[in-house]
C-alpha cells in the first residue's frame, strides 16, 4: 500500500477505534502477540528507571497516545499526582469508563499484577489499581496544533513528562518531529525528567481494517534530537522486536530516559 494513503491517528479519529486498538496490541488475551513489546517492556522501563533513579516528585504529565494508562503503574508511587493529555475523543471515553470502573472498561489487570510482582507485592495489584486512578486527576483533550500547552492545564510546569507513542504517530518527518518535541518540553521544568517510549523504524499499523501512519526513525535520531533540544539522556535501550505479526512493521521497541538542562 502507498504509504501516503495511510491514515492519521489525530485527523481521522472516527476511523481509529480505541476498543479495537486496545484489544489488539494490550489484551491479557494469551494469543495477543504484542505481550512483550506493548506491554512488558512499558511497565518494566518504568518501573526500573524511577526505582533506580529515585525520581520523585509532585506532576507527572502523560502526553501519550491511545488509551493505555499501564505505563503509569509504577509512577503513582513516585509522583503524588498525574494528569494525562490526550488528542482523541474516544481514547478519553475508554480511560475514563476505566478509570470510573464502569461496565464494559477495559481490564488492565494483568499489566497491574506484572507491576506489583516487580515490586515483590504480587498479591497488591487491585490496590494498585485504586492507587492510579486516585492518582490521575486530570484527562486533557488537546489539539495537536495547540502551540501553548500548558494554558490547557493551568499547572506549573511537571517534575515529570511521559511521552508514550505520541511523536510516532503525529509526525510527518525529522522537522515536524522537532517541531512537537519543542513544543511538549515546555510542559518540563528546568531539571524535570522526560520518559520516551516509540517504535523503531516502523511506518504504519493497523486498528481494524484501517492503516494509520507511524514516522520512520531509530534510536540516533532520537538521542541527537533529544540533545539539540537541551536534554541530557540517562538511559536509552532499544529492545528488538518479539512480536510476529502482519499487523505493524516496527523492528523495536525504544526507551529513552532524559533530564531537562537547567537555565
Amino acid at each position: 500500500m502507498d504509504r501516503s494513503s495511510y491514515k492519521l491517528y489525530h485527523k481521522h479519529e472516527q476511523d481509529h477505534d480505541s476498543r479495537t486498538y486496545l484489544e489488539t496490541y494490550y489484551s491479557e488475551n494469551p494469543d495477543m502477540s504484542f505481550k512483550e513489546d506493548s506491554v512488558l517492556f512499558p511497565v518494566e522501563k518504568m518501573h526500573h528507571a524511577l526505582v533506580m533513579g529515585h525520581i520523585t516528585g509532585k506532576l507527572l504529565i502523560d502526553i501519550s497516545a491511545g488509551p493505555h494508562i499501564h505505563h503509569l503503574y509504577s509512577a503513582c508511587e513516585f509522583f503524588q499526582e498525574i494528569i494525562l493529555m490526550r488528542t482523541n475523543e474516544q481514547c478519553i471515553m475508554e480511560i475514563m469508563k476505566w478509570q470510573g470502573d464502569r461496565t464494559g472498561a477495559f481490564s488492565w489487570g494483568h499489566a497491574a499484577a506484572h507491576v506489583t510482582n516487580l515490586e515483590g507485592k504480587s498479591d497488591e495489584w487491585e490496590a494498585k489499581e485504586l492507587k492510579l486512578k486516585s492518582a490521575i486527576t486530570h484527562v486533557v483533550k488537546f489539539d495537536t496544533e495547540t502551540e501553548s500547552l500548558t494554558d490547557l492545564i493551568g499547572v506549573p510546569q511537571a517534575d515529570c513528562v511521559f511521552i508514550y507513542g505520541l511523536l510516532d504517530l503525529i509526525c510527518k518527518d525529522q522537522d515536524d518531529y522537532m517541531s512537537n518535541l519543542r513544543r511538549i518540553l515546555k510542559l518540563l521544568k528546568p531539571g524535570g525528567h522526560l520518559f520516551l517510549i516509540g517504535a523503531r523504524n516502523a511506518s504504519f499499523y493497523t486498528v481494524g481494517e484501517q492503516k494509520f501512519h507511524m514516522f520512520t526513525y531509530d534510536e540516533n535520531f532520537v538521542k541527537k534530537a533529544f540533545v539539540e533540544v537541551g536534554m541530557s539522556i540517562l538511559q536509552c535501550e532499544v529492545m528488538p522486536r518479539k512480536s510476529k505479526s502482519h499487523l505493524t512493521d516496527y523492528d523495536g521497541s525504544l526507551f529513552i530516559a532524559a533530564c531537562k538542562q537547567s537555565l
